[in-house]
């Protein structure tokens, strides 16, 4: 922040320069630090907006206020868990009193993150402060619960989701129109093994900063349909599994994917057993080296073009074909295996026609 030479700013900078100096100031300062707490009851803001002695105290705009609130707002989750309640509902591994949690109420807070069958509940709010930047694991195995919804995510400060809901199996609605993943870096295996969720809405994602997708959908077997045409992949590196075993897919428009920074492809379509049509017709691969099991057992599959694929680099290429018995029609005539070392079971389980078609 500035040190206090305001001489060179015009009136409107200043006041605005000076307002958050006196913002950083306060958030470092015990006392006055406790007046911030609370925000954690929602009051905060309400408080400087009618008190006027206390907005020329402070020097601060109310701008900077709600700016700053609505960063420190708790994040807030409703659960809903199933008929078969026991166990555990949230992965907690940061400080307890950064996690605030409520059984049917706002009123009585609990430090349990487990249900016991005694447990008469059928509503669980918790509130996330703002000291918890990573989410990786947070609902990760918790097999009672039937219901997520994000009810408020003002924080931009969540840098990580990997596994958030791996094996959330009893999971049948997510709801995450409120999420923010703006800075989100890691993605890998989000959703893997919710195998109960028959539809998943990501239409407000935003995965401008994610590296890594590895798994993202696996085991996702009663996913129908997966509308992804709004994600942004221009960073990702690593789609290894991306979805594999997606056992209901029919189909995946993947022609809005930017791929140019992926070097792993293993298994991405591995066990898409459903999967009758798939547009991977913009993929550059001009940096990938693994494509093992890529569309292993896809064994719906009719066609499949391939000719924009760029292997120049792969070095792996085993089974990657391998259980396509439907598979009559495969464009793979631009493929450079000059540098693959395994290239074991390619073609296993495919008709003997298409063998020889591409022989």
């Amino acid at each position: 922040m500035n040190s206090g030479n305001y001489s060179n700013y015009s009136k409107e900078k200043l006041e605005q320069i000076k307002s958050k100096d006196n913002l950083e100031n306060i958030k470092s300062n015990y006392f006055l630090q406790r007046i911030f707490d609370y925000i954690k009851k929602n009051k905060f803001l309400e408080i400087i907006k009618i008190n006027k002695r206390i907005q020329n105290k402070l020097k601060i705009s109310i701008k900077d206020y709600k700016e700053y609130c609505e960063y420190y707002t708790p994040i807030e989750i409703e659960v809903v868990p199933t008929e078969d309640k026991f166990g555990k509902f949230i992965n907690i591994k940061d400080k307890k009193e950064y996690y605030h949690i409520y059984f049917n109420n706002n009123k009585e807070e609990t430090n349990r993150n487990f249900l016991t069958k005694d447990d008469l509940c059928n509503k669980i709010k918790i509130k996330i402060d703002y000291q918890i930047k990573s989410f990786e694991q947070l609902f990760s195995d918790c097999k009672c619960i039937e219901s997520i919804t994000f009810t408020k995510f003002h924080r931009i400060n969540i840098i990580n989701m990997k596994v958030m809901f791996s094996d959330c199996s009893s999971l049948k609605n997510l709801n995450l129109n409120n999420c923010i993943t703006n800075n989100v870096t890691n993605m890998n295996a989000m959703f893997s093994g919710c195998s109960s969720l028959k539809e998943l809405n990501l239409s407000r994602f935003n995965t401008n900063n994610v590296i890594s997708m590895g798994g993202m959908f696996s085991r996702c077997s009663s996913l129908k349909e997966l509308n992804l045409s709004n994600f942004n992949t221009n960073n990702v590196t690593d789609m290894d599994g991306m979805f594999s075993l997606c056992e209901s897919l029919k189909e995946l428009d993947l022609s809005n994917f930017n791929t140019s920074k992926v070097t792993n492809m293993s298994a991405m379509f591995s066990g898409c057993t459903s999967l009758i049509k798939i547009n991977v017709s913009n993929f550059n691969t001009n940096n990938v080296t693994f494509m093992g099991y890529m569309f292993s057992e896809c064994n719906s599959l009719k066609e499949l073009n391939l000719s924009s694929f760029n292997t120049n680099n792969v070095t792996n290429m085993s089974a990657m074909f391998s259980g396509c018995s439907s598979l009559k029609e495969l464009n793979i005539s631009n493929f450079n295996v000059q540098n693959v070392f395994n290239m074991n079971f390619m073609f296993y389980g495919c008709s003997e026609e298409l063998k020889k078609k591409i022989s």
